[in-house]
């Protein structure tokens, strides 16, 4: 089944400076910068103004899933040049006291459950570490680096053969970014 014409706007804020090239849409904020390739051969991306449109000619279902991804990335290409993301990790050590420091770009979990050997996280390019306490922050302006970052650090501290609600030591994600 054949849908004439769809097309979908993305409204740009003030701030933010978008230029698109051969597919490649590149916003620039007060924060930062994101570049990202979005092309599809029936999807044609152009700028109007203060707007960003997105349009099929004789588009199809996938057409419009797929223009419907594109308008989901532009948005949070622009709350991340304007405003940014933010996932807080909690530390629990109830069984051995572990001790999490940031080296680099990597995080290091020392005596995770009296481990000699150190469990390690990375942290992806462009995204921002801090520890205060037992709380550890993450920041960026990428919604995909940013949550990889936090996923990485969740799964370095992941147990087996352990029942889950009685070893609950590790480190684990508390709150996540509200994704628009």
């Amino acid at each position: 089944m054949k849908i004439e014409n769809l097309e979908r706007k993305v409204g740009i804020p003030d701030n933010v400076k978008v230029t698109i090239d051969r597919g490649i849409i590149t916003l620039d904020g007060p924060i930062g910068n994101l570049s990202r390739l979005l092309y599809n051969p029936k999807v044609f991306i152009e700028q109007s103004g203060n707007n960003i449109i997105l349009y099929a000619k004789k588009a199809t279902r996938r057409e419009k899933r797929i223009m419907g991804t594109f308008v989901s990335h532009i948005n949070n290409m622009i709350i991340g040049v304007t405003e940014g993301f933010t996932y807080y990790l909690k530390i629990c050590s109830g069984h051995f006291p572990m001790k999490v420091t940031l080296e680099n770009d990597r995080v290091i979990v020392s005596n995770f459950f009296g481990e000699k050997i150190p469990r390690i996280a990375t942290v992806l390019d462009g995204v921002n570490v801090s520890i205060d306490g037992d709380i550890i922050k993450v920041f960026g302006i990428d919604l995909e680096k940013t949550g990889q970052t936090a996923a990485n650090m969740e799964r370095s501290t992941r147990i087996t053969n352990r029942d889950r609600r009685v070893f609950m030591d590790g480190l684990w994600i508390s709150s996540k970014p509200e994704i628009h």
